[in-house]
């Protein structure tokens, strides 16, 4: 008896794991794995139910937790209805909920789901609710849909939840965007007294090969090759051209905040610009993205046309200027007149990219007719990852070929 009160717990063994996981994904009490869930698995099963079964949700002591079928069972019967309801504090309660019981990324997915299977954007209206998500692109986007709706009271408090995103974003891929783009250093203009950060090394090592010395092992410099650093003056000249209709709602959320990157470097002069079928230009706003996003009007129509017009009338120096369009290309304007401008400005000098979309959100739907013109002009389009901007950059900085992002 005493080794048996000795003996350590035993963890599940992976058989009953499985059946765990199963359970958990089955729902309801007739799910046919015959395992019995309680505790924090108990309280799971009551998040994931009022979600995807039918059911109420109660969290209390005692509570009843969630009637209704498994999930499985439920989902081969036809189109599930979720148990949370129109109740605020309700919903607000499970959104807290989750938070503790799930990692992020599985939250943001739940929050989707519920955004999108119970309708709740009325109730992203109320600043309750706004306390209690999860930022992440997609709410973000549902947000910025609803910014012209919102109260005075709810807008303030989105704008805290926009802004937790938008700092999460600039520590992650922001800092990556300003140190690729500050060190990308003009290879063609040479200095022969370069500062110590500056010096290349590997040329500066190839002209003093003469001067190797066998017994020290080292090369003496007596010349040094380094490169001109680009923030010294403006060396380029960017215009970013948003597409924000309703499906580029996370390229418009990525392109904000790396715009307010770029313009905080003096190597470059970055201005932006918005479009539906009419143009804003948010240059002014650059300093905070958030402001930026909140100048944003997801959803509409489309004038590409007008939107390059309007970028063309921004670029002073062709030569010394990268023009980036971020859109799907179904154009609701002249497509003539499109495709007219973007030869015009090719050929001026500007250099042309176009992002068929600014995200991770796989590969995108867009206009394969106009992408397939574009080619034809010599203008690159293809979607790029968040991560793989700064790179673009960089490449488009020092005029490199631009092939192997549309090959990746």
């Amino acid at each position: 008896m005493a080794e048996a009160l000795d003996a350590p717990a035993v963890s599940p063994g992976p058989d009953e794991e499985r059946l765990r996981r199963w359970r958990l994904v089955l729902g309801g009490d007739d799910d046919g794995t015959g395992t019995k869930l309680t505790g924090r698995d108990l309280e799971m099963d009551k998040a994931l139910a009022a979600l995807y079964n039918k059911g109420d949700y109660d969290t209390g002591p005692g509570g009843g937790g969630v009637t209704g079928r498994g999930r499985g069972k439920s989902a081969r019967q036809g189109p599930r209805s979720a148990g949370l309801g129109a109740s605020s504090p309700q919903v607000a309660r499970w959104l807290g909920d989750i938070r503790s019981y799930f990692p992020q990324t599985v939250v943001q997915v739940m929050q989707r789901d519920a955004i999108d299977r119970l309708n709740l954007r009325q109730l992203l209206l109320e600043p309750e609710m706004m306390e209690s998500v999860e930022p992440d692109v997609h709410l973000v986007g549902t947000l910025l849909s609803l910014n012209h709706l919102m109260p005075a009271e709810t807008k303030e408090t989105a704008r805290q939840v926009v802004r937790k995103l938008v700092e999460d974003l600039e520590r992650r891929l922001g800092a990556k965007l300003r140190a690729t783009v500050s060190g990308a250093l003009d290879k063609t203009t040479r200095t022969g007294r370069p500062r110590h950060s500056d010096i290349d090394w590997g040329r500066t090592i190839q002209v003093n090969l003469k001067n190797y010395l066998p017994e020290y092992k080292t090369v003496v410099p007596e010349r040094l090759v380094g490169y001109a650093r680009k923030e010294r003056a403006v060396k380029r000249d960017v215009v970013l051209a948003i597409d924000q209709s309703g499906s580029m709602y996370a390229s418009v959320v990525y392109a904000s905040v790396f715009g307010a990157v770029l313009a905080s470097l003096k190597s470059l002069k970055t201005s932006l610009v918005v479009f539906d079928t009419a143009v804003v230009d948010l240059t002014p706003q650059l300093s905070d993205p958030v402001d930026v996003l909140f100048g944003t009007q997801l959803g509409g129509g489309t004038d590409i046309n007008r939107a390059i017009a309007y970028s063309q009338s921004l670029i002073t120096r062709p030569t010394e200027s990268i023009f980036i369009l971020i859109s799907d290309l179904y154009e609701g304007g002249v497509r003539r007149e499109m495709l007219r401008r973007v030869a015009e400005m090719t050929a001026a000098g500007t250099q042309v990219i176009v992002l068929l979309a600014l995200s991770d959100e796989g590969a995108p739907s867009y206009d394969r007719e106009n992408a397939a013109a574009l080619a034809a002009l010599g203008v690159p389009a293809f979607a790029c990852t968040p991560d793989k901007f700064g790179d673009l950059m960089a490449a488009a900085i020092q005029r490199q070929d631009l092939q192997r992002f549309l090959e990746d």
